[in-house]
């Protein structure tokens, strides 16, 4: 296996960030770089779950259905790609509740 690492471009991860190479926050009218945020990296998270549940449902409806072209070993590992997602998911959502619920009890 190769394995080639990139250089790191400090003013890309800035731009990410939402700040100016100084360290400065980004202007109101300044375009921060591609690559979503926060909001588009969840959701789209949440989307590949949701598939990943979609495909292990259909799988199990067909092996019920006796259906030869899908094999069992197949719908069992649909079905764990789909349960790992899904508790990842739960992890998240219980360490934002964590955070949000810790900023909320900071006395300023």
């Amino acid at each position: 296996m190769n394995v080639t690492l990139k250089p790191f471009d400090f003013a890309q991860a800035a731009a990410r960030a939402g700040l100016a190479t100084n360290g400065q926050p980004l202007k109101s009218g300044a375009r921060v770089a591609d690559g979503g945020g926060f909001q588009q990296a969840l959701t789209q998270a949440l989307g590949s779950v949701s598939k990943a549940q979609t495909e292990a449902s259909r799988l199990q409806r067909e092996v019920q259905l006796d259906n030869p072209s899908v094999s069992l070993e197949e719908t069992m590992v649909a079905m764990q790609k789909a349960q790992v997602g899904f508790q990842a998911t739960l992890t998240v959502r219980n360490r934002l509740v964590a955070a949000y619920s810790e900023i909320m009890n900071m006395q300023v």
